[in-house]
């Protein structure tokens, strides 16, 4: 049997993938998962710099702050890292008229279940 190594360090060395990415889950303050996205180091770098999410669109190739055009941004409350430093979680409080953190206009990006027939069902 191995053993398990305990990070117990006090340094954030978060680590990115090749492509200069880190996942990031997004929830609300009471736990609601709103999003995922993906944070390159200039998008980690301005969110610590201004309390606002940022991240990396995959998409589009840039830079996007989080409601810089639909005013529903996210003002950013705690940031965590996992045991390995390679995924974020960063925990918000919407802000908005809409409080919506998906493009869709939706609270949450994740407002389907799926069904045991392997059919969508929407939530409100």
């Amino acid at each position: 049997m191995g053993t398990t190594q305990n990070d117990e360090t006090t340094e954030f060395k978060p680590v990115f993938d090749e492509k200069g990415l880190i996942p990031c889950i997004v929830t609300s303050a009471v736990g609601q998962v709103l999003m995922f996205a993906w944070m390159n180091r200039e998008a980690l770098d301005l969110t610590l710099e201004t309390g606002e999410a940022h991240f990396w669109s995959r998409s589009r190739n840039e830079l996007w702050h989080k409601g810089s055009t639909s005013g529903e941004t996210q003002e950013v409350l705690e940031i965590r890292t996992d045991c390995d430093q390679d995924c974020l979680w960063v925990t918000v409080e919407m802000q908005g008229a809409k409080q919506a953190a998906c493009h869709t206009g939706r609270r949450s990006c994740f407002y389907r279940v799926l069904g045991k027939d392997g059919k969508l069902i929407f939530t409100s």
